[in-house]
């Protein structure tokens, strides 16, 4: 069914802005795990206790809670993603108005990739966001480590095409320089 203003070829605009997003996360930590488990669990117990207590329906507090315990869950492992508003470095938020340039760093050896920011001059990190170390092989000011093996250039680009703003710019830096990804 076509709906009302959209574009030939658009597709549907219910539950789309939870995908219009490129996102990499950090692996699986058992921290984590043991987070969401113990979230979970608290959630029942308190289900079951509101349920004896009050005499109420504890499968309510389940369905309330388990939004916010997922919500919690991908924030924390999050490492990088860019939607519609701009790009998170960690838990660093940054508008689109304040990026002119994404950089990939990939060093030779490492583990990670390096997914940077180029700042517009004037532009100011928010107050409060924890940022990793400078690393010589990433020339943007903010950054993020982001397993390779997570980590789909292509896909990227892709997206960033589709959901960033016309000015960005996607770069690879490498030992003989940047160049545009394409």
């Amino acid at each position: 069914m076509a709906q009302a203003g959209s574009r030939p070829g658009a597709g549907p605009t219910r539950r789309t802005a939870r995908w219009e997003r490129y996102r990499v996360t950090h692996p699986f930590s058992a921290r984590d795990q043991a987070g969401l488990c113990g979230a979970i669990a608290g959630v029942v117990g308190l289900a079951v206790l509101l349920g004896w207590a009050l005499d109420m329906k504890g499968g309510v507090v389940i369905v309330a809670a388990l939004p916010f315990i997922v919500s919690w869950y991908e924030n924390r492992r999050t490492a990088f993603q860019f939607d519609a508003a701009g790009a998170r470095f960690g838990t660093v938020p940054l508008p689109w108005s304040d990026i002119t340039q994404l950089v990939v760093a990939t060093p030779e050896g490492g583990a990670h990739t390096l997914i940077g920011a180029r700042l517009r001059p004037g532009a100011s990190l928010p107050a409060g966001g924890t940022l990793l170390a400078h690393d010589p092989e990433m020339p943007a000011p903010i950054h993020v480590a982001v397993p390779r093996a997570k980590f789909d250039l292509r896909k990227m680009v892709t997206k960033a095409r589709k959901y960033a703003p016309a000015h960005l710019r996607i770069v690879v830096a490498d030992p003989s320089g940047e160049h545009v990804a394409a």
